[in-house]
């Protein structure tokens, strides 16, 4: 039976979701660990990695289940007992036999959170902290980051894909209490893409530069801290 879960984590401590050989210590290294011990050996497919910090609130992935796994709720409750308390699994339920949980998304959203002002140990783990932000220069400028676009210059080096050309659907800001979000949803998300789309943002918002997506090399583009990042929802 194939399952799709949905899953939270904390990625302070964790060296990105990814599978690695060099260490167990990434998010579904730890995830495939615990289901190891449960007899359950197949595959685990995300529907995406997150680099090293990044949180998630709605991270997706599947796996197959043995036939004596049957109760999945079952399941679900002791994969949080076993599981650090950085790794939450939300959600377990069946799907069918050809579901992916990466090819068979459509929408990808993110959301970045800043905050205004020094940093504090309550929240640096999950808020990135600037000095002052100009939110209408923000809003201003995500416009050019909505559509159809080669985003090859926010992508980290070394990224080896297909094609660098994505759709952002939704690109927008606001305000909640004392925090900016940036939300963004698109077909796919390049290898820290939104980091560098935010550092891009902050850069603009900053100073005095009239750039377009095709000679944004002109600014000296930084990632955005992993701090603010959160992957929050998968549409299928």
């Amino acid at each position: 039976m194939r399952v799709f879960a949905t899953i939270a984590y904390k990625g302070t401590n964790f060296f990105g979701s990814q599978i690695q050989k060099e260490t167990q210590n990434t998010i579904f290294g730890t995830f495939s660990g615990v289901l190891e011990k449960l007899g359950i050996h197949s595959k685990v497919v995300a529907s995406g990695r997150t680099d090293k910090g990044v949180h998630a609130t709605g991270q997706v992935c599947h796996f197959d289940l043995p036939p004596f796994w049957d109760d999945l709720n079952k399941l679900q409750s002791t994969l949080n007992t076993m599981l650090p308390p950085s790794i939450l699994v939300k959600k377990i339920k069946k799907v069918d036999d050809d579901f992916h949980a990466r090819y068979s998304a459509k929408k990808r959203s993110y959301r970045y959170i800043i905050k205004e002002g020094k940093s504090n140990p309550f929240e640096d783990d999950f808020v990135t902290f600037i000095a002052n932000i100009d939110l209408k220069k923000i809003e201003q400028k995500l416009k050019l980051f909505v559509g159809e676009h080669d985003f090859c210059n926010f992508m980290k080096t070394g990224s080896d894909v297909g094609s660098t050309t994505r759709i952002i659907y939704k690109a927008f800001v606001y305000k909640y209490k004392n925090y900016t979000i940036i939300s963004f949803e698109a077909n796919g998300f390049l290898r820290s893409q939104i980091r560098l789309m935010v550092g891009a943002l902050l850069t603009l918002s900053q100073e005095q530069i009239n750039a377009k997506l095709h000679n944004i090399k002109e600014i000296k583009l930084k990632p955005a801290p992993s701090n603010g990042l959160y992957l929050s929802k998968i549409k299928y």
